[in-house]
């Protein structure tokens, strides 16, 4: 099975924690063990809204913003190369090619941003898009996709199965309003609509869940499924 991670820098280093970093590269050695290829794509969380912030009060302009992100997001994923040792590629891949190239010597491609207007969720999309990826899977700090953001409206309901095309219509509204929190971007959701990508969205805080939904199919947060599929996902 060919899976790629996308792990969320506020889910993979919120403070710096060298434990929680290990702990996220256990799951992902313990899916290696388990005979899966995995790709692994990290954001860059609180800590590259921090100096993006700063940057913009600076002056700086939006693609200067952008490239400054990308930065973080690569560090983030230095930390992760760093936690697998010998399992990943030595160096963030700042290409699919790269990427690719790393999955087919057996090593664990760990990729941060790519280039200025695309986040890192649409980063993992492609990269699962160009690696004919079985599973794409985004370690969030919530729970899948829900209605409305689940931290300021109690009333958000969650959704248990999606299409892709019903994840973009969700996503598009919510990308376009001001302070709204999407699970994952408009662009990602297309290139997963696209490609038929079989996705998850869970939390990924404790990392067990995400080798648990890999490896078993289980979890508690939401499949998105190619459109016209009807039946239950045979999981290998």
């Amino acid at each position: 099975m060919r899976v790629v991670i996308s792990i969320g820098g506020s889910v993979l280093a919120p403070d710096l924690d060298a434990d929680r970093v290990a702990g996220h590269a256990t799951a992902v050695e313990r899916l290696v063990d388990d005979g899966c290829e995995v790709g692994a794509v990290v954001g860059g969380g609180g800590t590259a809204r921090d100096y993006i912030g700063a940057a913009r009060s600076l002056g700086a302009n939006e693609v200067q913003l952008d490239q400054i992100g990308i930065d973080v997001t690569r560090i983030n994923a230095r930390l992760l190369i760093a936690a697998l040792d010998d399992r990943a590629a030595p160096s963030p891949a700042h290409e699919y090619e790269e990427a690719g190239e790393a999955l087919r010597r057996g090593d664990v491609p760990v990729m941060g941003g790519v280039m200025p207007g695309q986040t890192t969720d649409a980063v993992a999309a492609a990269l699962a898009e160009y690696v004919d990826a079985d599973l794409l899977v985004y370690a969030t700090s919530v729970d899948g996709v829900f209605s409305a953001d689940p931290d300021t409206d109690p009333d958000a309901e969650q959704y248990g199965r999606l299409t892709g095309a019903e994840l973009v219509d969700l996503v598009a509204p919510m990308s376009r309003g001001a302070g709204a929190s999407a699970p994952v971007d408009l662009l990602a959701a297309k290139l997963i609509e696209r490609s038929k990508m079989r996705t998850v969205v869970l939390d990924g805080t404790d990392p067990d869940r995400i080798a648990r939904a890999v490896l078993d199919g289980e979890h508690t947060g939401t499949d998105v499924v190619p459109d016209g599929c009807t039946t239950d996902i045979d999981w290998p």
